[in-house]
């Protein structure tokens, strides 16, 4: 299971981790948690579900908001970024997105998630589209934020 793999990797590097969580709503975090012992390295998270907490826990700015909306790397990297400031951890992802099966515009169908990984060198976003119901949609959304940061402990 990858989350074990990325507490494997957490905990031999002696890092520290945080979630920010929109569309995923604590499915990330539950994950993380589901590994004995992950209090090694889980610092928490937020799930922001609604745009007020993004904005005023997270730091996401209002603009952003405004102007690209709450499903765009804008604000998945503002929501990491925060998050990661916000618990003091080392490492830090992000989730927004539509899980359906509603919500969605032609712009932004369901299955549509941004996840960012904040960390020392800065922020990296990344698109995913998937197609699913929503209980599929939201752990395909979390696994992927794993594997994301997966890729990046194996690298670093």
């Amino acid at each position: 299971m990858i989350e074990v793999e990325v507490g494997k990797l957490l905990r031999e590097k002696g890092l520290t981790l945080a979630v920010a969580e929109s569309c995923t709503g604590g499915l990330l975090a539950s994950l993380i948690t589901d590994v004995p012992g992950s209090s090694d390295y889980f610092l928490g998270g937020v799930v922001a579900y609604s745009n007020a907490v993004k904005e005023r826990v997270l730091g996401v700015p209002r603009e952003i908001l405004d102007t690209v909306g709450a499903v765009s790397p804008e604000c998945a990297r503002a929501m990491a970024e925060g998050v990661r400031k916000l618990l003091g951890a080392d490492l830090a992802l992000s989730t927004t997105g539509i899980a359906g099966p509603t919500g969605a515009t032609p712009a932004k169908p369901v299955g549509l998630v941004y996840i960012a990984l904040s960390h020392p060198g800065g922020t990296e976003v990344r698109e995913h589209r998937f197609v699913g119901e929503r209980r599929g949609n939201k752990f395909s959304f979390a696994t992927a934020a794993l594997r994301i940061l997966w890729e990046y402990l194996e690298s670093s």
